[in-house]
């Protein structure tokens, strides 16, 4: 399941919409929509994710999450470390290699830490 699926899946739950009206608001297929909650399509369109906000109606900084969430959420990731630091590459390999056998707390460490570090290399 990728972020952006896991978000849609519990504004649905909450709301209680099912996949077959929701899919029916936004003009696509509950398989479509199923396949995007569990990760199995790739990144979902603009015009989707905005269909997506104004379906369940949110606003502000819920709209900017789901948007960013949206673009979080390729399912097969392609990451080129051509010209990059070496530890760039081993860091992009070693992840490539273990990602599967991560807990759900080092994940969830791996991604704080990670992002912190974005911050703190912005110029």
């Amino acid at each position: 399941m990728t972020p952006f699926g896991a978000k849609i899946r519990l504004l649905r739950q909450e709301r209680g919409a099912t996949l077959k009206d929701m899919a029916a608001a936004l003009g696509c297929s509950p398989a479509y929509l199923s396949a995007l909650e569990h990760g199995k399509r790739g990144r979902p369109t603009w015009y989707m994710v905005q269909r997506i906000i104004a379906y369940f109606n949110v606003i502000w900084d819920e709209a900017e999450e789901l948007q960013r969430l949206a673009e979080l959420s390729d399912p097969r990731v392609v990451v080129d470390t051509a010209g990059l630091d070496p530890e760039a590459t081993e860091l992009a390999n070693l992840l490539a290699q273990r990602v599967r056998t991560l807990s759900k707390a080092s994940l969830k460490d791996l991604v704080l830490r990670l992002r912190a570090a974005s911050v703190r290399s912005r110029p």
